[in-house]
């Protein structure tokens, strides 16, 4: 039994998960918040325990000081030698890596060139696995990159109808996102299966950002996110693919610049900009039961991106066997889920269980199709850091 560290660093938090390997027993989890601040909050868990506490906290090293020496002080490990490999989450991983990679010089230069692609993600990640090196300078670290997952995409589903030019000389390209999500999720619905040949899957990783992965033998085929996490479907804060001229007309109609543009379309909108309401979907979804109209336009049109997609990779697959959801709102909303598959409803001959699907959230796993469905629909729970750990153990202690 080793002792192995999931860890995804934000532009401001560092979310972590100890593990027991290769049980993949979960020992304990956290997360340090607000870092740069003098009231950062750093909550942990562990034996059915949840301390939480203000503390200032100057920057991502001593967020990880803080988070290794509490792992000592609960009696959470006798010592950092107990720790054996550290795996960090990495957005973007561009063309360069397929797989996941031990933390070297050249993963390092790699994945900082990559910054332009993902700016306050790859930066984060840099800072923390340096944060994670100075503190445990002998244990081995390995990067998991999101997009490496979706590097099995055919040239004609990752390319842009752009000048060729911008691809080969500027990287501009779909890459995707949630790979590691997207690829626990293709190897856990298998189970599903009667016949695991047949594992055409159409995953839908609906949270706060969301994207949509068409695969085929455990492989990605297509996948919604595109060049950045903007592109693909709508979601709580970004649009998802439309027009590109709308950011043209929109700038030349108001003044505003291209920077204040983006964000916008990055911070305020998808869910937020069409119900005005919020960027949670709870409250977009508790909006529209009271009846406001632009709550109900909110979900409409969000559930209608997801069926477009969901219609897209069926074709793209020449059928499916298996749809799933998960994430935040593929997990725990019953009604976002009933909205998108009302849509496919019909065209796909799919058949949705209603008190199944009600009956499945917080963390429950099931099927939500009657018997009667041609496509078979489940909700499982995603488990991203569990994928960081098992390539963690693989890659430095097997």
């Amino acid at each position: 039994m080793k002792k192995v560290m999931a860890v995804n660093c934000g532009s401001s938090s560092v979310k972590f998960k100890l593990y027991e390997m290769p049980e993949e027993t979960v020992i304990c989890s956290g997360i340090v918040e607000r870092i740069g601040h003098d009231d950062a909050i750093f909550t942990i868990k562990y034996e059915d325990k949840k301390d939480t506490v203000i503390i200032p906290v100057k920057d991502h090293a001593v967020a990880v000081e803080n988070v290794l020496n509490a792992l000592i002080e609960k009696s959470i490990i006798k010592s950092l030698d107990d720790i054996k490999a550290v795996g960090h989450r990495v957005v973007q991983g561009g063309a360069y890596f397929d797989k996941s990679e031990p933390w070297n010089d050249d993963t390092y230069s790699k994945v900082e060139s990559l910054i332009p692609l993902a700016p306050l993600h790859n930066k984060a990640h840099l800072v923390g696995y340096n944060a994670f090196k100075k503190v445990l300078p002998n244990v081995p670290q390995i990067a998991v990159f999101d997009t490496a997952f979706h590097q099995s995409m055919d040239a004609e589903d990752y390319t842009f109808p752009i000048p060729y030019e911008y691809t080969e000389k500027y990287q501009i390209r779909r890459y995707g996102a949630h790979g590691t999500s997207h690829k626990y999720l293709s190897q856990e619905g298998r189970k599903y299966l009667e016949n695991p040949e047949n594992d055409r899957m159409i995953i839908c990783h609906l949270g706060s950002g969301a994207s949509i992965t068409a695969t085929r033998h455990g492989k990605c085929v297509a996948t919604s996110m595109g060049l950045t996490p903007l592109g693909g479907i709508m979601m709580n804060t970004r649009t998802g693919d439309m027009d590109p001229s709308v950011f043209y007309q929109i700038q030349a109609m108001t003044g505003k610049g291209y920077e204040e543009i983006f964000q916008e379309m990055n911070k305020k909108s998808g869910l937020l900009g069409v119900s005005g309401i919020s960027n949670d979907s709870r409250d977009v979804e508790n909006a529209a039961k009271n009846g406001d109209p632009r709550a109900i336009l909110a979900i409409k049109l969000w559930a209608r991106r997801i069926a477009d997609y969901i219609g897209q990779y069926y074709v793209r697959l020449g059928g499916c066997d298996l749809i799933i959801f998960s994430a935040g709102i593929g997990e725990n909303s019953s009604e976002f889920r009933e909205a998108a598959i009302k849509n496919i409803e019909e065209a796909l001959n799919v058949r949705l269980d209603e008190e199944a699907n009600k009956n499945t959230n917080r963390g429950k796993e099931g099927i939500i199709s009657l018997p009667s469905s041609k496509i078979k629909i489940v909700v499982i729970p995603t488990d991203e850091e569990v994928m960081i750990a098992r390539d963690a153990y693989d890659i430095c202690l097997k």
